[in-house]
């Protein structure tokens, strides 16, 4: 089995652990009739925080030591933080804990890629990581909220046992190159990296147009968790999960056509599967039905997935020959994170307040195509 391979199956069960425990967290909210409702965005926000403050850190980490031991470190401290959870440690500070071992591991997951694979077959590989990790989160989210439904201890051991066996495979990855970094502030060195490549005009849309993304597909999955006991009157969370699985479906397709259709230079091309998932998420706030709930998201997933591949692309090539691949991660997951976890703080706080999901749900599609618009322009505006 070659290192590609090797790195598919390791973060194939790592994404897999990270979202069946969050719908093991989820059915635990749900169990208690007391929660409040801004308490799954709450719980989201808890696992971003460390991508944001840590982010000057983890690129520089990943990019100084071989990133097969990162992934494997990052494997364990997320073993700490399902461990905090067994032991009946507040779910928000131990999901916190698990989001660490994220923020270490992501760097490294998407940083090795250029060391694994040709420039020419970059597009292609991100292709199959997105796909491999799509499906990594709709098995982890409809195994996890059906195991948990069955037992809570169950599925977080059943959880540590994923991470225990990612770390494993993740040893037999390389060895592989490590980058040596002249040694300075890693906050300065951070801030430099950003600057670096929000100066480039195509890395700067990148950038945007990922934070944009993931933003959307955070503050649409909360939202969908309300939205269905109101909408379709689904109060279960392994049948709340198994709605996810169609956006899901439709990202493998979409990242699928991505690696097809697309190449590093069409990046401006990617603008219009935006355009089509906002529009897309405004019709999912009308639909009322289980049909056209799944048709709707589905065809979400799938603008999504063939916006987000060549944007990876396209950061992750710039980075490489600018700021390190490590680095160039690092910086994509601050803005990608910043932006999920402002997404997931004003969700809470509006539900706290009692807005509606349906209406989140058009603002939100409103927001997506308003700011595709702007960044695309600017974009155009650069190339004149």
């Amino acid at each position: 089995m070659n290192d590609f391979k090797k790195l598919l199956i390791a973060q194939f069960l790592t994404a897999f652990a990270d979202n069946a425990i969050l719908f093991t967290a989820i059915t635990w909210v749900f169990a208690n009739a007391d929660t409040q409702p801004w308490y799954v965005p709450a719980l989201q926000a808890s696992f971003l925080i460390a991508f944001v403050v840590l982010a000057p850190w983890v690129g520089a980490y990943a990019d100084t030591h071989a990133k097969p031991k990162v992934m494997v470190s990052a494997n364990l401290v997320k073993i700490v933080g399902a461990g905090l959870m067994i032991v009946s440690v507040e779910p928000l500070l131990a999901y916190a804990v698990v989001g660490i071992g994220a923020a270490m591991y992501s760097p490294a997951k998407y940083g090795i890629l250029p060391e694994l694979v040709d420039e020419q077959e970059l597009v292609k590989a991100n292709g199959w990581i997105e796909g491999a990790t799509i499906i990594a989160i709709l098995a982890g989210t409809i195994v996890g909220a059906k195991i948990a439904n069955q037992s809570l201890s169950i599925a977080l051991w059943f959880v540590v046992g994923l991470y225990a066996l990612s770390a494993l495979i993740a040893t037999r990855i390389g060895p592989l190159e490590v980058i040596l970094l002249k040694k300075s502030g890693h906050v300065k060195a951070f801030v430099q990296m950003c600057k670096t490549l929000i100066e480039n005009r195509r890395a700067r849309f990148a950038l945007i147009g990922s934070a944009l993304f993931w933003a959307s597909a955070a503050l649409l999955r909360v939202a969908l968790v309300v939205w269905a006991p109101i909408v379709l009157l689904i109060f279960d969370t392994d049948k709340i999960a198994e709605l996810t699985a169609f956006i899901m479906l439709g990202i493998i397709l979409g990242s699928v056509l991505a690696a097809k259709l697309f190449n590093l230079e069409d990046l401006r091309r990617a603008r219009f599967a935006a355009y089509a998932m906002g529009v897309f998420v405004i019709i999912f706030s009308q639909v009322d039905t289980m049909l056209s709930t799944r048709i709707t998201l589905f065809l979400i997933g799938v603008a999504g997935g063939m916006f987000i591949v060549p944007i990876n692309a396209v950061v992750q090539n710039i980075g490489h020959k600018t700021v390190g691949a490590g680095g160039t991660v690092a910086v994509q997951n601050f803005f990608n994170n910043l932006a999920m976890l402002a997404a997931s703080i004003i969700y809470a706080v509006t539900a706290a307040w009692g807005a509606p999901p349906i209406e989140t749900l058009v603002v939100l599609g409103v927001c997506i195509i308003l700011a595709t618009l702007v960044i695309a322009r600017q974009l155009r505006q650069n190339q004149e």
